[in-house]
């Protein structure tokens, strides 16, 4: 508490100081152009003297402005305004003028005339500097945001607003990539001096544990949509279509929630009375802002990138925000100099446009999301979930628990305060809930540990050519696609999404996940057509030392000619132990999904530091098993209910989350009454069986309509199989591309 009082003091005193250097030079400026305004003494002076006697007149003057005017505007409260307009410049020179009578030896000296628009300009720009010095201050942009506030309220009396004695919001805030020992750490060491604040005054805080594909997509479409089935990365190839899904890909993530709505027939978490904000998928909300699965749209249906014209039409909101990006893309280029002269390692490239990527997650995302946040409860809804991508960008690129990371962490530390501040003047009570979508793993890169990539690695195995220098592997961080997706670009194009069909084995990788998948070969190739296709390839990656375990066909493979069926209780507990707890659940849960790859690879992991090895260039890195990845974190207010029992994948804190907008008397979901285009969305009956666990059997969606055979050439919907668990996924005729891709995803606002 008393380090942010300090803190506020002194930033106060800093703008103090540069308002007052702005004046001083302005005063000088003004000497020098005026032929009657003079600041030395008759028989000369020094520069040194005539720089001392401004910075004497410019303070003189603020003091007197700021002690003095408030009196006087009380005084001419009664007088016209016209002729209160006219004073304003007599009674502003005559301030001036009895600055300057103060200045020791009589050095400054003005005609009367002269001092009103020497004391004009100087007002000006101070009020000028002031207001750019401001616009990055939270204190005075929560002002501001209380002004607005009482405005709304006015507008809404008597409309039927929510009140006071209305059922408190929720509203949830997902800090991406914040692990459960991050946040435990960050806030014990006065970095988050608000979480910190929250746990003292009664806030609970629990680990959940993530599915296998520790990773935002995979999380997120559990949290707000119910369901992680057959998301087994964060990028995977689809035999199907031959495309490469990508889940911070527009057409890919709105193919995603279209799957899980159809899945677990609702809506999703925030249906009635919901706002989605920076998040990867709409939760059936509303209102939208900084979506992606529905940036891909055309037209009036595509609002995603609404929240940036609402916030930047605010001339203010642009220049606190302009200021910000600017300093934080001078704070990288810093950062990154330093690194290197200091020999960091591990250490990835953080050059090109890296600085203006991570000035976009770490500022404008953060402004326009957190904005959207304030605006939604001050409209009093009744649900809001959104996304602060800050630490998880950072992190990837600076490692998770370095300093650079924890400087992120403390600025959004200010932002949560800033939305408690704001959440005390709304329209009803706000109860906030802080949680993560996965953690982060340090350690250094595949490429950087062995020379190589594992594309290069499965390229060699197989007896094909390899380059001769070992090529970067793109990271997948969900900063780059919310700036393409903010520009209308494309994430990825090209072969990148239509990979050649062919004998070659497509290898992708997701943090320290990677997969491979034979294109060639129909369904989910065997581990006995592998081996008789390319002898040498499991093995090598089964005993490569950067290698922990390889899944193929049903089978674990370790170093050292480990081998554990899943179908064999008790085998892969054993062997993936050194992995953490549920790891072998994970993975056999995986095993069943209808697009799991041929052959799945996670990287080592040492037990005693928690490092993994990435397969992409990132050196803080989550999308597999193994360290602080898999545990994410779950923050409460006392006034909820706890969670019962261990949390484990995210669609368990999906119930809980449920469970607590139905104690707040929120929004109830399942929706009993929409429809959606591609499949019913019904919501079961109060005797309905309860929703499936992460390791429960998938099955249909109850009650569900049935699907209408597609017409030749059309392309072919891709769902949950019912019975994958027991049965292979079926071959389908290769070409066409996503359902939802080829048309607009179907609009789910009321």
């Amino acid at each position: 508490m008393w380090r942010g009082r300090w803190r506020t003091a002194g930033g106060a005193l800093v703008r103090v100081v540069l308002v007052w250097a702005v004046s001083t030079l302005t005063m000088l400026a003004l000497a020098g152009i005026l032929p009657d305004f003079r600041l030395q003494a008759g028989d000369g002076d020094t520069l040194t003297q005539i720089g001392l006697t401004a910075a004497w007149g410019a303070g003189a003057f603020g003091l007197l402005s700021a002690l003095v005017w408030p009196v006087l505007v009380r005084a001419l409260l009664l007088v016209p305004a016209l002729v209160l307009g006219l004073l304003v410049f007599f009674l502003n020179g005559s301030l001036l003028l009895i600055a300057l009578s103060l200045i020791p030896a009589g050095r400054g000296e003005v005609a009367p005339d002269t001092a009103v628009v020497v004391a004009a300009v100087m007002s000006a720009v101070a009020s000028a500097t002031s207001t750019a010095l401001a616009v990055r201050d939270d204190e005075a942009y929560r002002r501001r945001l209380y002004r607005l506030a009482d405005r709304r309220r006015r507008r809404q009396r008597g409309a039927g607003a929510p009140g006071a004695d209305s059922a408190p919001g929720l509203v949830f805030l997902q800090l991406d990539g914040v692990g459960y020992e991050t946040l435990r750490r960050a806030s014990a060491d006065g970095l988050m001096p608000t979480v910190a604040g929250w746990l003292d005054g009664g806030h609970r805080l629990a680990s959940w544990r993530t599915d296998w594909s520790s990773q935002t997509g995979a999380s997120q479409l559990g949290i707000l949509h119910g369901s992680t089935f057959d998301v087994p990365a964060f990028r995977w190839y689809e035999k199907d279509t031959g495309e490469v899904v990508v889940c911070n890909r527009p057409t890919s993530a709105a193919e995603l929630q279209r799957r899980a709505v159809a899945r677990t027939a609702d809506g999703g978490l925030l249906t009635l009375d919901g706002a989605s904000r920076g998040n990867l998928f709409s939760g059936g909300a509303d209102q939208l802002a900084l979506v992606l699965s529905v940036s891909a749209r055309r037209g009036r249906a595509n609002r995603s990138r609404a929240g940036y014209f609402a916030y930047f039409s605010d001339p203010a909101n642009a220049v606190r925000t302009a200021l910000s990006f600017v300093a934080e893309v001078a704070r990288e280029i810093g950062q990154s100099v330093r690194a290197r002269i200091r020999g960091d390692r591990p250490r990835v490239a953080r050059g090109g446009l890296y600085p203006l990527i991570r000035a976009f997650a770490t500022v404008v995302e953060r402004d326009v999301v957190v904005s959207a946040v304030i605006g939604d409860m001050l409209a009093g809804r009744a649900a809001v979930y959104a996304d602060l991508v800050a630490y998880d960008e950072v992190a990837h690129h600076s490692g998770p628990h370095g300093r650079d990371a924890g400087q992120v962490l403390a600025r959004l530390d200010r932002s949560l305060a800033l939305i408690a501040r704001v959440a005390e003047h709304a329209p009803r009570a706000y109860r906030i809930v802080l949680l993560s979508d996965h953690g982060q793993s340090p350690g250094e890169t595949f490429l950087g540990r062995y020379g190589l990539t594992l594309k290069d690695l499965v390229r060699a195995a197989c007896g094909l050519p390899v380059p001769r220098r070992a090529g970067r592997t793109r990271s997948g961080a969900e900063a780059r696609a919310a700036v393409l997706a903010a520009l209308h670009r494309p994430v990825e194009e090209g072969e990148e999404a239509h990979p050649r069909r062919g004998s070659d084995p497509v290898v992708l990788a997701s943090g320290n996940l990677g997969l491979i998948s034979f294109p060639d070969v129909p369904g989910r190739a065997s581990r006995a057509r592998i081996e008789r296709t390319h002898p040498a390839l499991l093995a090598t990656l089964a005993n490569h030392p950067g290698v922990g375990f390889v899944l193929v066909d049903g089978v674990v493979l370790g170093p050292g000619g480990a081998v554990a069926r899943l179908d064999v209780p008790g085998e892969a507990e054993e062997l993936l132990a050194p992995f953490g707890p549920g790891a072998a659940a994970a993975v056999r849960r995986t095993d069943t999904f209808p697009h799991v790859a041929d052959v799945m690879v996670n990287s080592a992991c040492d037990p005693r530091t928690g490092e993994v090895h990435a397969f992409e260039e990132q050196i803080g890195s989550h999308g597999g098993l193994g360290g602080e990845q898999g545990h994410a974190f779950l923050m409460w207010p006392a006034e909820l209910s706890d969670p019962a029992g261990e949390l484990v994948g995210a669609e368990a804190v999906h119930g809980v989350l449920r469970r607590w907008l139905r104690e707040a008397d929120g929004p109830q979901v399942p929706v009993n009454h929409r429809t959606d285009t591609h499949a019913a969305t019904r919501a079961p009956g109060p005797d309905a069986e309860p929703r499936p666990g992460p390791d429960a059997e998938p099955r249909p969606a109850p009650d569900a309509e049935p699907r209408p055979a597609p017409q030749a050439g059309a392309p072919v919907p891709l769902e949950a199989d019912p019975g994958a668990e027991e049965n292979p996924r079926p071959w389908r005729a290769p070409g066409g591309t996503f359902p939802s891709a080829g048309h607009p995803v179907p609009d789910e606002t009321r």
